[in-house]
């Protein structure tokens, strides 16, 4: 990266600090870092004050929709049924689904059941039955501003192995989020995930991982769960990202429904379990946008 500001202009970040007293050492790190081999992040990465409290106001949103389905999700509830809930919900609030005609995606959320691994279609014809597993994940625009993430659901009376790869799954962003910090990597906490979901004997998803979020719907950086620390992007203060592991109880091969282009499914037909949060870098750790 390459920086033209002088000492005495107003800083990038529009705080309206002189550059000297805002952004100045911090940029000046990053250059060091860079020149060390490492990935930084450009400023467009970066969010500012302003952009980051338009971001939480979006996820306020999320977080409300996921909250209701969570007291209504039930067995013999269709995935549209739910998929109609986060339409009306959202944009009762003043938002909008995120997904919908997102490259071409037919609804307004992602409903993976069972073996699905992720961006599963709502449809009528998908009643959830006792036993079932399902992730929600929705996503949400409110005034230009992208918010993110997803549960787990068990619906009635779940196997004990399903139950558990549920919790664990849940277990592997709460280990990865320890390794969120300044002046670390994405490496550190892809590899605590990966680390986590391997001693517990499950596997992690290759294909598919994390993003960028916040001005757009998926932004870099590309975050992976089968990383090593001390690579990948840098973190720091202001970036924004998804941390969303899909984790398999069998097998890591997924493959894509040919049908409709979008929905993964385990190979060997074992179930999956995702649970997704939105992280903002702070100076000292971390905040969760939306869960």
């Amino acid at each position: 990266m390459s920086i033209k500001l002088g000492r005495n202009d107003k800083c990038w970040c529009g705080s309206g600090k002189k550059y000297k007293a805002c952004h100045q050492a911090f940029d000046e790190k990053m250059i060091r870092m860079k020149d060390a081999g490492h990935i930084v992040p450009e400023h467009d990465i970066i969010k500012t004050a302003e952009q980051i409290q338009g971001i939480k106001e979006s996820a306020k949103v999320n977080i409300a929709v996921l909250d209701y389905i969570a007291e209504h999700i039930k067995e013999g509830m269709s995935t549209e049924e739910i998929d109609k809930i986060v339409y009306e919900k959202t944009t009762l609030m003043g938002g909008f689904p995120a997904p919908l005609n997102y490259q071409g995606f037919p609804k307004h959320s992602c409903t993976s059941v069972n073996n699905q691994v992720c961006h599963g279609i709502p449809s009528k014809d998908v009643i959830l039955k006792e036993g079932d597993i399902i992730n929600v994940d929705i996503s949400t625009r409110l005034n230009g501003y992208y918010s993110d993430s997803s549960r787990m659901f068990c619906i009635g009376k779940v196997s004990p192995a399903k139950k558990r790869l549920v919790k664990v799954a849940r277990e592997c962003i709460d280990e990865g989020l320890k390794e969120v910090k300044p002046w670390g990597f994405l490496g550190d906490m892809g590899q605590a995930v990966h680390d986590y979901a391997f001693s517990n004997g499950y596997t992690v998803v290759r294909e598919i991982g994390g993003h960028g979020i916040g001005l757009e719907f998926h932004e870099d950086p590309w975050v992976s769960y089968n990383s090593t620390r001390g690579t990948e992007m840098l973190m720091v203060p202001g970036m924004i990202f998804t941390i969303e592991p899909m984790i398999n109880m069998g097998g890591v091969e997924i493959f894509i429904d040919d049908a409709n282009g979008w929905t993964a499914y385990t190979e060997d037909g074992k179930p999956s379990a995702q649970w997704e949060v939105q992280v903002l870098v702070t100076e000292d750790g971390y905040e969760i946008i939306s869960y």
